[in-house]
């Protein structure tokens, strides 16, 4: 009964996804469920809010923290797209990763 009372509220909490882009040269996210793929023009993430393609040139992961959902993307950033829809969890590079 207590563990469950303990996953309710786990479910319950809301993961905030923000951004930070710095000169077009570094982006900082918090609040990404997943890494789908990823190379120097693309990459592209899951989100709650649905799927982020990031896309420039020379672009690398920097940083990646599974535990916190926390991304750092560095390189030439040319756009930030979002698009609504299944976030595909658990067909991600992470969950291909660890299978």
């Amino acid at each position: 009964m207590l563990d469950e009372k303990r996953f309710a509220k786990t479910a319950q909490r809301e993961v905030i996804h923000n951004l930070i882009l710095e000169n077009r040269k570094k982006l900082t996210l918090s609040g990404i469920e997943d890494v789908d793929c990823f190379d120097e023009d693309s990459i592209t993430l899951f989100t709650d809010t649905g799927t982020l393609t990031i896309r420039g040139a020379q672009l690398h992961i920097n940083k990646l923290s599974v535990e916190s959902g926390e991304v750092t993307i560095e390189g030439e950033i040319d756009s930030l797209v979002y698009t609504d829809g299944d976030t595909h969890k658990g067909h991600g590079f992470l969950s291909r990763l660890f299978r």
